[in-house]
């Protein structure tokens, strides 16, 4: 059991979890996820992680309660517990040093960039951040971006906050201007990282995406977050979750993601009329 010692809520329908876990804080490194579960019942989720704590064994996460296991989340509070998390798993982000890296997290993508972008800058590179969302009410952490960057830019689709527009076009504001950018880092929904990393393949600026397709075992053995990167198959538990934004196959990804689209609806009906008494209609139930 691994205790969560701290709730609150950072953004609309967007919580952080702070979960006791010394082993995982001990080796968790920027870039890598847990996999929990919250009870003897329940799905098993890949959540990345948001931060650590060595000193007091810890791990921050953050999930946006969208279905029914992130929504079951959110009815635990501090002192309560869930029943599993394994990790750290995946790949560590892939570090340089002494350059210009430029890093865009969209929405949630925000969350697992933080680290990531701390430890770019204390390498000594130059970290030009943009964060972005839809609108002022699903944006977190403006703060510690800014602590963590040399420079900031935010964006909203609606305008809300910072300016209207989305992640890429600050992006291309730069590169048209002669910034010299060494990477780019991106962490965000499958169509913003397919966008972005479209506009900067003409460029050849080396471009990292980091994946976050369905996933079950978080150890390569059951296959379903595999996904098609230069023509070959990947299993982003194990080979990543960083992958050449150039060499993805986002539209394979986007069609993946969309597999569960009716039985995840149906369970989240179900959850829903059992805690918070909705009737339930089970529309995505298929007709036989």
């Amino acid at each position: 059991m691994h205790r969560i010692v701290a709730k609150r809520e950072i953004a609309f329908n967007t919580n952080l979890y702070e979960v006791e876990a010394p082993g995982v804080a001990r080796k968790a490194k920027p870039g890598q996820f847990v996999v929990i579960r919250i009870d003897e019942k329940g799905e098993r989720i890949p959540l990345t992680i948001a931060d650590f704590d060595r000193d007091n064994g810890t791990v921050t996460l953050v999930a946006l309660s969208v279905g029914k296991t992130t929504k079951k989340l959110s009815t635990l509070n501090e002192g309560d517990s869930v029943q599993d998390l394994a990790g750290p798993l995946g790949n560590p982000a892939e570090m340089v040093e002494n350059g210009t890296v430029v890093c865009i997290g969209g929405g949630l993508g925000i969350a697992p960039l933080y680290p990531i972008a701390r430890e770019l800058k204390a390498r000594g590179n130059r970290v030009i951040s943009i964060i972005g969302a839809r609108s002022a009410s699903l944006l977190f952490w403006e703060d510690r971006m800014k602590e963590v960057s040399d420079e900031l830019h935010v964006v909203t689709d609606d305008g809300s906050r910072g300016r209207k527009g989305f992640a890429v076009h600050p992006l291309m504001e730069m590169i048209n201007a002669g910034v010299k950018i060494d990477r780019v880092i991106i962490i965000g929904s499958a169509i913003m990282m397919k966008v972005t990393s479209e506009a900067t393949k003409p460029f050849g600026i080396k471009t990292i995406v980091s994946l976050n397709p369905i996933m079950v075992d978080g150890t390569g053995m059951c296959g379903s977050c595999r996904v098609t990167v230069g023509g070959k198959t990947k299993f982003a538990c194990v080979d990543g979750p960083e992958f050449d934004g150039h060499a993805v196959d986002f539209d394979e990804l986007m069609a993946r993601l969309r597999m569960y689209t009716a039985e995840e609806k149906q369970a989240d009906e179900i959850f829903t009329h059992q805690v918070e008494g909705v009737p339930l209609c089970l529309s995505s139930r298929k007709q036989t």
